[in-house]
């Protein structure tokens, strides 16, 4: 694993490196393998990234667009991160519809959108059952309890290790989540982190010695590159 890590000055420049960071690897991708795939995460950090993708001149039927987590929600709701995706995003540009490919969340119940989300991913990388897929970027944030995706402290989506895909579980409220070995089986992962009040969790994540079921970001070692993008505020303390 090749694990770089950078603190901006604030978010706008954080924005901007993500942006630099993407279109290197989208540039890459498209000369070497004819297409560029991309998992994206929700929150409002990534979302002006996704308004200054949407500005671009891009290639964009080769660009497949995929989900790392997702609410068990219509994608009509304001808390579904395909709908922040598509306003910011996707609704903006001239992407083939099928090359967007989000979480079917209509489904009878959330472990049947989870397998059918997981029979998609394998169809469209033609991957056998024991194979994860490799994914160009699989952008991250990580929230102050330290998860990623909708991998949360201490819950049983961390002990999935045989699977593309699983139900996450927020206070109840079941998510859609990549598993944390699909994620690591990507060429690139980029987390984006902003805010003062994700330090102590850096700090943690970052230790030489904590517990990944407490601090599930820990859990991201990908084979590819491993990318922390911080701003200041959330960076601080690391800049020494």
């Amino acid at each position: 694993m090749n694990k770089t890590v950078e603190v901006l000055p604030d978010q706008p420049a954080l924005v901007a490196r993500a942006l630099e960071l993407i279109l290197s690897k989208l540039e890459t991708a498209i000369e070497q393998r004819g297409q560029f795939t991309i998992a994206l995460s929700g929150g409002s950090t990534p979302k002006p990234l996704y308004e200054a993708i949407a500005t671009q001149k891009l290639p964009w039927d080769k660009i497949h667009i995929f989900w790392g987590d997702e609410r068990y929600v219509p994608p009509d709701r304001p808390d579904s991160n395909e709908l922040m995706a598509r306003r910011a995003w996707l609704d903006r540009v001239d992407i083939p519809a099928a090359n967007i490919h989000p979480v079917p969340t209509l489904e009878a119940n959330p472990e049947l959108a989870a397998a059918k989300y997981e029979q998609h991913l394998k169809e469209f990388f033609h991957s056998s059952g024991v194979e994860f897929p490799p994914l160009d970027v699989v952008l991250l944030g990580m929230g102050d309890d330290a998860h990623t995706a909708s991998l949360f402290p201490h819950t049983e989506a961390l002990k999935v290790r045989d699977r593309l895909v699983t139900v996450g579980n927020k206070d109840g409220n079941p998510r859609i989540s990549f598993t944390y070995p699909f994620i690591n089986s990507a060429r690139s992962v980029i987390f984006l982190v902003a805010g003062a009040n994700k330090r102590p969790a850096l700090a943690q994540v970052f230790a030489p010695v904590a517990d990944d079921f407490t601090y599930p970001s820990r859990l991201i070692q990908p084979q590819g590159e491993l990318w922390w993008l911080l701003d200041g505020a959330a960076g601080l303390e690391l800049q020494h």
